[in-house]
């Protein structure tokens, strides 16, 4: 065994060292995750590839934290994490993370606590367990140290009664306190669960509820992702009112915070929506929502259904960091829902809990994951949640399982959410051009998702099922063949080595926006976690898509390029996707050769000037969005430089300013060239470009005549003049001479120039069309001014003849 301290209870060859240093280094201030995540060194090594353990030594702890007992630690680590929590210093049984403690708080925790206390663990221990007493005991048995608390009892079972339960907690479901065995955290997780779902038969028996289409709804997580667009979905789907429990100080702090993630979702928060939406300040990890005995007694008269979609959701968490809100608060949920009238309860819960490494069958009503087989913790509280309320389901609870699976993009407005996996995912393939294999990929748009769960709240034949809200799943060569028709062609790869890839780019140019990604993939337990989401099978949804149909929602759908466009461009945006773009290989490309003359400004054109150029796009997004072309070549004018001057950086813009005519003349612009000239000396140009269009009937001379100006940079042009496209290299250039990405099949090809050639002429077809409609339109003008305008033209040419012609006498 390695000294005492050089590891982590998790995996003791990892030396954490590094992730101290970085922290010790900073100055006063808080230390952002890009600057500390950046900087970890791999922490997960498959079993496989690591190398035989060295000959064991002789355990040693450190000397200052030997000296104490587990207890004594427990307390200092709780004194150490109250630094980054609001309120007082939490206990040894308080779950830090619930506490308010955040993924960077975890970081420079665990620096804290080796640099002070000399207890050494890893931030893989702190988010499997963020208890300070199961810290100390990981920290024990690391260093060959009892991990025993003299004082405590022996670990529950779930057979026994569970501790008393506070004064002002529920009688009927006061949550149960597991003390720790002395193993690993797998055990005291099934003993935990186990014990949790003891919890279920203590609900009181009700009655079925009443099928009747909700007029006052509780909904927890309105400012979750989901959440959000729910909180909308169920106000269009009927005229029901709608109470948010959102966890704040007081009612008002809870309003602004239910207003502020709206709008950062780019949802409404209008007169219309507060008028039916009440707001109130509850904590779903507290028994009774933290509320007194009179709100929660009036609560429970009040409402008439219930929607969960609240959840703590972190891949790297364990189960005991968890459970509060993933288990026991839907547990809750279900006390209220049996207090008072019977109300249903529509619960949101995940495809996770199919997360078993080889499982065959994913439908609606098939046995979920075997719980001893889930490895995160999440996907452990996702089961447990759905196994307290089939427990439930026997005394009287009407319960409906919802179940999405990864959530994308908004479809119409692109908002997504930057903590999803699937958004890592994307933003990682974008941006490294490599793809993980994978057989399926359970994946549908947050608006779809909430229309379908919104509808199936109001319609009382629907509850008390579940439902897979999966839309049609992603298969690899789909995704592969939408990545290439986009300019993205991406790589294949076994998905461990894409993962070890992924970590050595990020190591070496490390993206801030990826960095939660960075850390899932690090964690050990992502190896079975993900291995699970790569190879398992696709989500049946035969029951959602018959409830689709007959309520004439819109059908499932794959979540495939043209979906995810808006998404994808504000992924773009903030720095987690990356789009095609010039440093890419071309997607298409053709040459523009051209020949003409130029001088200066005002004078005669004495000078030949020719131009061979290769017009370039790196994907149909790029000319159909933005409507630019790129531009690479050379430039021959012997009054620039006696040698060729190279195209720096070049775009040409397709119909710049669609239909308006240039200094309000009736010229419209067809083209436009921009492009920064080098030559041979480091002297440095510009050169702008015009194909325009007239009303007139030589298009074909139009489309091939461009008026350019050139100028050094920085300076006012001084040369003009006109090149033209010889008629005879147009079609072989332009249009056979087009190439198209060899990597594309023949059949992608073709229709990669199909497309490319019908979007380009339909474009100059317009713009050629628009000199010749403006001119129509004046001739046709019909309004009163233009046609009293006209009477006036009539008779002042009237009154000049009368006038000749007096004068001729």
């Amino acid at each position: 065994m390695p000294e005492a301290g050089s590891g982590t209870s998790r995996n003791r060859s990892v030396n954490r060292r590094p992730e101290e240093e970085v922290i010790e280094r900073r100055g006063p201030g808080r230390a952002q995750a890009s600057d500390l995540l950046a900087r970890f060194r791999n922490t997960a090594v498959p079993a496989d590839r690591q190398k035989a353990p060295a000959a064991p030594q002789t355990p040693v702890a450190e000397p200052e934290a030997a000296a104490r007992g587990v207890a004594e630690v427990a307390a200092d680590i709780a004194a150490r994490a109250a630094r980054f929590l609001q309120g007082g210093t939490p206990d040894a049984e308080t779950d830090l993370f619930d506490a308010g403690l955040s993924s960077v708080d975890a970081v420079e925790l665990v620096a804290v606590m080796a640099r002070e206390l000399d207890v050494r663990v890893s931030l893989d221990d702190v988010f499997a367990d963020a208890r300070p007493r199961r810290l100390a005991q990981r920290w024990a048995a690391a260093a060959g140290l009892p991990a025993t608390v003299a004082e405590s009892a022996p670990a529950a079972r779930p057979p026994k009664a569970p501790e008393a339960a506070p004064a002002n907690t529920s009688p009927s479901i006061a949550p149960v306190v597991v003390r720790a065995s002395d193993d690993d955290g797998t055990h005291e997780d099934l003993e935990m669960i186990l014990a949790d779902l003891a919890l279920a038969d203590r609900l009181p028996f009700s009655r079925q509820a009443e099928p009747r289409a909700p007029r006052r709804i509780l909904l927890t997580g309105a400012t979750g992702y989901l959440g959000s667009h729910l909180l909308l979905d169920l106000l269009r789907q009927g005229d029901a009112e709608v109470v948010c429990v959102v966890r704040a100080a007081d009612d008002a702090a809870a309003e602004r915070r239910l207003a502020d993630a709206l709008a950062s979702f780019d949802q409404p928060w209008s007169a219309e929506v507060r008028r039916r939406v009440t707001v109130l300040a509850a904590d779903l990890r507290q028994p009774r929502l933290g509320l007194s005995e009179e709100t929660w007694a009036g609560l429970a008269q009040d409402i008439d259904s219930i929607v969960n979609v609240a959840a703590a959701v972190d891949f790297l968490r364990g189960y005991p960091s968890l459970r509060q809100t993933n288990v026991l608060g839907p547990l809750v949920l279900a006390e209220l829902a049996m207090t008072g009238r019977p109300k249903p309860v529509h619960h949101v819960s995940s495809v996770a809990v199919f997360n078993e490494v080889g499982i065959e069958k994913m439908g609606e009503d098939d046995p979920v994951a075997h719980i001893d087989r889930l490895f995160a913790g999440y996907d452990k509280s996702k089961w447990a949640a759905e196994a307290v309320l089939r427990r439930a389901r026997e005394h009287g609870l009407t319960v409906t399982f919802l179940r999405p699976g990864a959530i994308g993009g908004h479809t119409r407005t692109g908002v997504y959410n930057p903590r999803d996996l699937s958004t890592g995912l994307i933003g990682a393939i974008s941006r490294y051009r490599t793809v993980p294999a994978f057989k399926f990929m359970n994946l549908a748009p947050v608006d779809w998702i909430s229309k379908v769960a919104a509808a199936v709240v109001f319609d009382p034949k629907a509850w008390g099922q579940n439902y897979n809200l999966t839309g049609r799943a992603e298969t690899l060569p789909e995704l592969v063949k939408d990545m290439k028709l986009a300019g993205m062609n991406v790589r294949i790869a076994n998905w461990r080595d894409w993962r070890d890839d992924l970590l050595q780019r990020h190591a070496a140019e490390p993206v801030p926006e990826l960095d939660f990604l960075i850390r899932i993939l690090r964690s050990p337990t992502a190896m079975k976690l993900f291995e699970a989401l790569m190879f398992g099978p696709e989500a049946g949804s035969e029951r959602t898509e018959m409830f689709v149909a007959r309520h004439r929602l819109p059908m499932a759908e794959r979540y495939g390029s043209q979906a995810q466009l808006k998404a994808f461009e504000r992924m773009a945006k903030d720095g987690v996707a990356r789009l095609p773009s010039r440093e890419d290989p071309p997607y298409l490309s053709f040459r523009e050769r051209t020949k003409g003359h130029v001088g200066p400004v005002g004078e005669d054109r004495d000078t030949k000037c020719r131009m061979a150029l290769t017009l370039s796009i790196a994907s149909m997004y790029q000319v159909v969005r933005h409507r630019k072309i790129d531009v690479r070549g050379e430039v021959t004018c012997e009054r620039l430089h006696p040698e060729p001057l190279t195209v720096e950086a070049g775009e040409i813009w397709v119909r710049p300013d669609e239909g308006v005519p240039l200094q309000h003349g009736s010229d419209h612009p067809l083209l436009r060239y921009r492009m920064v000239l080098a030559d041979r000396d480091g002297g440095r140009w510009w050169l702008e470009g015009w194909k325009t269009a007239r009303a007139s009937r030589d298009f074909w001379k139009q489309t091939r005549t461009i008026e350019v100006t050139i100028g050094r940079e920085g300076e006012a042009a001084s040369l003009a003049g006109v090149v033209k496209v010889p008629g005879k290299s147009y079609v072989p250039d332009q249009i056979d001479g087009i190439r198209v990405d060899p990597r594309l099949t023949s059949q992608e090809q073709r229709l990669a120039k199909l497309a490319w050639l019908s979007w380009f002429f339909v474009q100059v077809g317009m713009g050629l069309a628009e000199p010749s409609l403006r001119v129509a339109a004046e001739l046709l003008d019909l309004r009163k001014d233009a046609i009293d305008r006209d009477k006036d033209k009539v008779q002042r040419k009237i009154r000049k003849l009368m006038i000749k012609r007096e004068q001729t006498r």
